[in-house]
């Protein structure tokens, strides 16, 4: 039952959910198309990654303190985690669209018949912001306002 009352946690889970589920919304509305897969799926705006650990590191520090030792911690580990899926990710995506392209110019490569790679793995830069703003909003929101019992 502790476990209910990590401020932290709780924060990042909201956010990470939270993030997932407006990717609907948010891809109806400039696509004109649902894709409801999009929210149990990886890529998209906002990104949940950034948003679930700029929560944590948010919340981290309303709790501990901006100069302790823990934000320090968090923040780094949002860093990375942002920096990957705005790179390395990203270009792993890009890499599966060119391979898929490839692959449907051959007919008959070894590959024929097998699932194409999963395009969306990483995130554009401007989803990534996003993610990492909204990610500060829930813990902000969490703290201030909707459950300052934490």
């Amino acid at each position: 039952m502790e476990l209910l009352h990590n401020f932290p946690l709780i924060a990042a889970l909201c956010a990470i959910v939270t993030a997932q589920i407006i990717k609907v919304p948010i891809y109806l509305i400039t696509h004109r198309t649902w894709n409801v897969g999009l929210g149990f799926s990886t890529g998209g705006m906002p990104s949940s990654h950034s948003a679930a650990v700029t929560s944590l590191a948010t919340a981290v520090g309303l709790r501990n303190g901006f100069d302790s030792s823990s934000f320090a911690i968090a923040a780094i580990v949002s860093a990375i985690t942002m920096f990957d899926a705005a790179g390395i990710r990203r270009h792993a995506g890009m890499h599966a669209s060119l391979l898929n392209q490839l692959a449907s110019t051959f007919p008959n490569h070894p590959f024929q018949g097998q699932h194409k790679l999963k395009e969306l793995l990483g995130h554009r830069p401007s989803e990534v912001f996003a993610g990492a703003c909204f990610g500060i909003l829930i813990s902000l929101l969490l703290h201030y306002g909707l459950a300052a019992d934490y």
